[in-house]
């Protein structure tokens, strides 16, 4: 049995948060139905630790929780019925977001105005991505706005939960480099140093790694190492940041990422799932396939495959198969274009990508944790092998002072 936090509304239309207890996750969504509940948001609880959340200066973002409830709100009162401006003006105050109740505040406006639902989404990018925009468009034209609004409050679930999932398998790693740099440089600008002078007092001669350890510390804590360690790192930082913001940049940076063995698996195989699951959202909600493929493209996060997709879109649009085109792609395996083949074939393009969705999800998940399980004792391995590199080298010629004293 695992716990699980849920955001429902009652009969009444309140919304009710809380915890509930099941066996899993359709259990819960079940448990909650049979009280006459209407599930929102239903996702495992947080065990352990202080939720620690510091707002910072310009953090004001939208959390991706707060879009999925919002979505699912929406999506509720639409299909109940409910005049869109009233549904927007509920919604607006009762979400605990601020900067979405302004957004929807604006979007209230706007429609009032005269303007669609889409048309009043792209006014605020950076809470709605150009793909849940092309989205509602394509359910305001279908009259379908309902069924789209919940495909897309499940599909940022799940993109939320494969960006959870890598930056927990990066965490780990990141704390104990970070770590272990501080104390290789506590003991290399103090410990080392003290000990070195106390090797040199007694006028022996030194061994040339210990020698060479001496001097590299003596490097470390020079004012001018520092110095140009404090100026000169967030630097070259700043430096390469903006680079990869350009064109060139970004895509030769993401292409190098692609050059390097665990991490092409991983960015690999996240973007085949994100593709299938956004491509699949799209085709379900009536975007043209051409339309569907450029959006598609933007939310790959790397620059490579999003020109390859791209290209792929210029084929199909001078009359070429998306199936055939993606066969020729380096990153996309023989099934993803096999699968899609049948799609066309059948009619059913969405149902059958959806099925690559959840097959690349799961090799996501085991990539990681196959990643995860590699970092760890290669972290263990340098470390202590740079100790045990600091260790011989001053100790070694302190056991040679001892003999020679006793001698």
């Amino acid at each position: 049995m695992a716990d699980f936090t849920f955001t429902a509304h009652t009969h009444d239309g309140t919304l009710q948060k809380g915890t509930i207890t099941a066996e899993n996750k359709a259990a819960a969504l079940d448990a909650l139905r049979a009280r006459q509940l209407q599930p929102l948001l239903v996702e495992p609880a947080k065990k352990g630790g202080m939720n620690m959340e510091i707002k910072l200066p310009g953090g004001d973002k939208v959390k991706t929780k707060d879009l999925v409830i919002f979505t699912r709100q929406f999506s509720t009162m639409v299909s109940a019925g409910v005049p869109m401006m009233r549904a927007l003006s509920t919604l607006k105050d009762q979400t605990d977001s601020p900067m979405l109740g302004k957004t929807l505040d604006d979007i209230a406006s706007k429609v009032q105005g005269g303007a669609s639902l889409s048309e009043a989404l792209a006014k605020h990018p950076k809470v709605f991505s150009n793909i849940y925009v092309n989205m509602v468009k394509a359910g305001e034209e279908g009259g379908i706005l309902d069924q789209v609004l919940d495909r897309l409050a499940y599909q940022q679930e799940k993109d939320s939960a494969l960006k959870s999932k890598i930056k927990s398998a990066m965490t780990y790693p990141s704390v104990i480099g970070v770590v272990t740099l501080g104390a290789m440089f506590v003991l290399m600008t103090f410990i080392v140093p003290k000990i070195g002078g106390i090797l040199q007092s007694f006028g022996s001669t030194l061994p040339i790694y210990t020698r060479i350890l001496l001097q590299v510390s003596n490097i470390m804590k020079s004012p001018a190492f520092i110095l140009g360690l404090i100026i000169g790192l967030p630097t070259l930082i700043t430096l390469f940041r903006r680079y990869i913001k350009t064109e060139r940049g970004r895509y030769q940076w993401h292409s190098l990422l692609l050059r390097i063995p665990v991490v092409k698996v991983i960015i690999t195989k996240t973007a085949i799932a994100r593709f299938s699951r956004i491509f699949a959202s799209l085709m379900g909600a009536g975007v043209p396939i051409v339309q569907a493929i450029d959006t598609t493209a933007g939310a790959m996060g790397n620059a490579v495959i999003e020109k390859e997709l791209r290209d792929c879109s210029k084929a199909v649009q001078a009359g070429g198969q998306l199936s055939v085109e993606l066969a020729k792609s380096p990153h996309f395996p023989p099934i993803v274009s096999q699968m899609l083949s049948v799609g066309e074939e059948t009619g059913k393009t969405d149902t059958v990508i959806l099925k690559i969705a959840e097959f690349y999800e799961q090799e996501v998940d085991d990539a990681v944790g196959a990643m995860s399980s590699i970092i760890e004792p290669v972290m263990i391995v340098v470390l202590g092998g740079m100790v045990g590199l600091i260790a011989v080298s001053v100790f070694g010629p302190i056991t040679q002072v001892s003999t020679s004293a006793g001698n």
